[in-house]
């Protein structure tokens, strides 16, 4: 490793898509190369492992059940807050490099594709939750992303249904800022990481490292 990198500040990377998109091994590699590097790092996944994020959870593996739209939202937001205030904010605070495996914009587009306004969920959340420094949107064909689902588990969870995930992700198309980059995630693992990587080496202000 090299000598430790010290920073002014925090910063948050977000990394959002569907499922099957490569999120997860994206983001620990991501986690590796930034601490093979010398900077100190935070990763974090939404949902928790709190009370909220049990609840979420449970509705991955077993359905709604009688848990309507509108208290599986509040899931969410509960879990989040949490999130902010006992990881994300104090890291950040530290001078620590917070990277996030789904966050705000995965509430939005998911809970959107069930007649929510994405629109709204941002804001809410923005209202006690920082917006990310950078905000990668893992993006490639339905095809392939269902293909590594299957691969990676036995069966799907209640959130990975064509039709909705289709909606998902054409809500997710609709996000803008500056703070946004799309990346293709049907290339090898390799090409996926090395794109990530320009894109933090250009916030953080590294050369160019292979």
């Amino acid at each position: 490793m090299e000598k430790a990198m010290k920073l002014d500040r925090g910063y948050l990377i977000a990394l959002e898509g569907i499922d099957g998109t490569g999120k997860s091994t994206q983001c620990a590699l991501l986690a590796d190369y930034l601490e093979s590097v010398g900077y100190s790092v935070v990763r974090l996944r939404e949902p928790t492992q709190g009370v909220w994020g049990h609840k979420i959870r449970k509705i991955l593996t077993e359905g709604r059940g009688d848990v309507t739209p509108e208290e599986e939202l509040l899931f969410f937001i509960n879990d989040r807050k949490e999130d902010v205030e006992q990881n994300i904010a104090p890291a950040l605070e530290q001078g620590k490099i917070v990277l996030i495996d789904r966050y705000y914009y995965s509430t939005a587009a998911y809970q959107g594709a069930l007649g929510f306004d994405p629109v709204k969920i941002i804001d809410d959340n923005e209202a006690f939750a920082p917006r990310p420094n950078l905000l990668f949107i893992i993006q490639g064909s339905l095809d392939e992303s269902f293909r590594r689902i299957e691969q990676g588990r036995d069966g799907f969870s209640s959130f990975e249904k064509r039709g909705y995930l289709e909606k998902v992700r054409n809500i997710f198309d609709t996000f803008a800022g500056d703070h946004i980059r799309r990346i293709d995630s049907d290339p090898p693992v390799e090409e996926v990481q090395q794109a990530l990587r320009q894109e933090v080496n250009a916030l953080l202000g590294l050369k160019e490292t292979s």
